[in-house]
């Protein structure tokens, strides 16, 4: 099997994952899971498509990271993951688009505008 590539995306987050066959080792900018996501929530959330499907120590998993917090890279990480999964075998699509694993959360910040403090509040009125 040659490498497969995908990227996912979440808020400012940018994650590009290139899986090929091995023993489910998963490296982040050059940095273990465990030590780039030292949260057990965030490694649950990373390994879920991987888990759903039953392959986490089918495939070894190398990611670019880039932008945001943990929580968005996270789950950017996770939809790279998932859209990479799809390209090795497209019949699993149906069950990770059933957990929401193929959905891209467009959810993002909101620009400022100007003569505000910030996107939608004002600066307080005065009467007089």
């Amino acid at each position: 099997m040659e490498i497969v590539n995908a990227i996912g995306r979440r808020k400012a987050a940018i994650a590009r994952v290139f899986v090929n066959e091995g023993n489910g080792a998963i490296t982040i900018n050059d940095k273990e899971l465990a030590a780039y996501f030292p949260s057990e929530i965030l490694q649950f959330i990373v390994k879920q498509p991987l888990l759903k499907l039953g392959v986490a120590e089918k495939y070894d998993i190398r990611v670019n990271l880039d932008g945001g917090g943990f929580k968005g890279q996270a789950e950017a990480l996770r939809l790279a993951i998932a859209r990479a999964l799809v390209k090795i075998n497209p019949e699993d699509k149906p069950a990770l688009k059933a957990e929401g694993f193929m959905t891209r959360d467009p959810r993002v910040v909101e620009r400022k505008k100007p003569g505000r403090p910030k996107a939608r509040k004002r600066f307080q009125f005065s009467k007089r």
